[in-house]
């Protein structure tokens, strides 16, 4: 039996998948103060809604991931503070985000995710880890495919030129 086989929670991560964990974290303490720095500026019920679901989503995310690094004795990033609730009235006009600018945002930020989470999937021996990172993956295609209705419906989509060009039949 060499070192990597048995239960993978017992075998070391390499400094690929801590690294990459720690980003995790880094990455889902930013999105829970951006959400909630939105949520202040929205006026859509529907997108704070969905906001609010990312943010449950990035905690959840956190449970996992930073038991994982206090684990192997590696520190955690510094978490920014909560942010209080504003009103958006208080907020001034030209100073507020807009509600498409804001999820527009947050898509990207999700496709962002989505990317970063086949990265560690790829990297990583442990198989704990490739499967915490799967579980990432299809919550956040999940999460971004009720973005991407959202948007649709609202109007708010932007997207490339269409090409309605079709081919000739022969």
């Amino acid at each position: 039996m060499g070192i990597l086989s048995g239960n993978p929670k017992d075998e070391p991560m390499h400094y690929g998948e801590v690294s990459g964990i720690w980003a995790a974290v880094l990455t889902a303490q930013s999105a829970i103060t951006s959400h909630q720095i939105a949520i202040n500026h929205t006026g859509d019920k529907d997108l704070k809604k969905l906001l609010e679901e990312a943010i449950e989503q990035a905690r959840t995310e956190l449970k996992e991931l930073e038991p994982l690094l206090k684990e192997n004795g590696v520190g955690l990033p510094p978490a920014p503070p909560e942010r209080p609730d504003a009103k958006l009235e208080d907020i001034p006009v030209g100073a507020r985000m807009q509600d498409p600018e804001i999820s527009a945002t947050a898509s990207a930020g999700i496709a962002a995710g989505l990317v970063a989470c086949s990265d560690m999937m790829g990297m990583s021996i442990r198989e704990d880890i490739i499967t915490m990172f799967a579980n990432f993956h299809n919550q956040k295609a999940t999460l971004g495919g009720k973005f991407l209705r959202l948007n649709k419906e609202k109007g708010w989509i932007v997207h490339p030129p269409l090409h309605p060009h079709q081919p000739e039949d022969k």
